[in-house]
Formats: C-alpha cells, sequence, structure tokens
C-alpha cells in the first residue's frame, strides 16, 4: 500500500517537472525498474545522479532548478545508467558504449514533436546519434536549452570575451583565457593558477 502510494505521488510531481505528454512514459520506467526519485535543491556540479541503495533499490536525484526539457533528458540519462548496469553488470564504463546504446533506446520515443519543441528536435537528433556524459558539452544543444531557463544573469565561458573576468559560485574570480582542444584556459586572479572550464559552465561575467 506505501509503495502505491509513492508511486501516485510521483506521477503527479513528475508532471511538474517535464512535459505532458512524456509523463505516463517516463512514470512507467520508473516503477518498472522501482526507481527512487529524488527531486533537490540545485547542484551547481551536476544535473542528476544514479546509485544503488544498499537495499538493492534504486535511486535516480534530479535538480529541481532545471527546465522541463533539461529535466526530462537527465531523468532518462540517469535511467539509462541504471538500466546498463543491470544488463551489462557493473564493469562498464558509465558513459560507455553500453550507456550511450542504452540511453539511445530509452530516448527515441521522446524524440518528437508532441514532447520537444520543433526548434529542439534537430538538435536532440543529432546529439543522441552519439550521446555524451553531459548535454552540457553540447554547446548548440545547451544554448538552445538554456533558452527554456528561467531569466538569470549567468553566461556559458564560451559566450564570454577573451580576457574577461567572471566569478564562480564559490566566489572565486577568474580570467578567460584561450580555448585549449575542448576546454577553456581560465587563470584563478587570486592565486594565479591557471584552470581547465567546460565551455557550458555558467559563470557570472563581471564589468
Amino acid at each position: 500500500m506505501r509503495l502505491f502510494l509513492y508511486f501516485a505521488l510521483v506521477k503527479d510531481i513528475l508532471a511538474r517537472y517535464i512535459p505532458e505528454r512524456a509523463v505516463t512514459s517516463a512514470f512507467d520506467l520508473i516503477v518498472h525498474y522501482k526507481v527512487h526519485l529524488k527531486i533537490v535543491n540545485e547542484r551547481v556540479t551536476r544535473h542528476g545522479d544514479y546509485r544503488k541503495l544498499p537495499n538493492g533499490g534504486h535511486q535516480i536525484t534530479v535538480n529541481a532548478s532545471l527546465n522541463t526539457y533539461r529535466f526530462l533528458i537527465t531523468l532518462i540519462h540517469e535511467i539509462a545508467h541504471l538500466v546498463a548496469f543491470e544488463k551489462y553488470g557493473r564493469h562498464i564504463k558509465p558513459h560507455g558504449i553500453e550507456w550511450k546504446q542504452t540511453f539511445q533506446q530509452l530516448m527515441l520515443p521522446y524524440i518528437n514533436p508532441d514532447i520537444f519543441p520543433s526548434k529542439l528536435l534537430p538538435l536532440i537528433a543529432r546529439h543522441f546519434k552519439n550521446p555524451r556524459a553531459s548535454s552540457d558539452t553540447d554547446e548548440k544543444l545547451a544554448l538552445a536549452l538554456k533558452q527554456f531557463d528561467p531569466e538569470n544573469d549567468k553566461n556559458y565561458i564560451f559566450e564570454l570575451p577573451l580576457g574577461s573576468r567572471f566569478r564562480l559560485y564559490n566566489g572565486k574570480i577568474f580570467q578567460r583565457g584561450n580555448k585549449r582542444i575542448k576546454r577553456y584556459e581560465c587563470l584563478e586572479l587570486n592565486t594565479g593558477k591557471v584552470y581547465l572550464f567546460n565551455p557550458n559552465a555558467e559563470v557570472e561575467l563581471l564589468n
């Protein structure tokens, strides 16, 4: 009875966080794999995570601050970890070929105009030809998804002018440097140390 009430509550909660046409199928996945879903306040280092509980259950955590489309992608991303580990064993790489194929299969039913806006669909379809460990590393998709976020004062690293200064969530101040292959060299002004930043790290641009 308690489990039934929990799942009934989950369906109502999902309806607040993901597109309406995705609720039933996403809920079915949660029920089928007996997922304990936690929706939490924003964590700056990740959108979501999956872990197997000591009792053998499965817990998936997703940030409450994500827009509906990013929330759905993150939820299916984490369910794909669960399914891949259950199918192939715990020895596989977390974002290896087994996870990629599982993510593609689980996400395919959602890549349609009933769920995603038409301007997002080509970018999502391209991304899922070879899904990455984070959609944030796909610059075009991340920028398109950001358009559905509430207004904020944050910018992506790749949007900042060379030499501009920015502040992180922890208060540290950096200066944007050159791009090195996929990431940007940024100088921490207080220590003089150089760090590499993901292009889609969100920061506060300083005047």
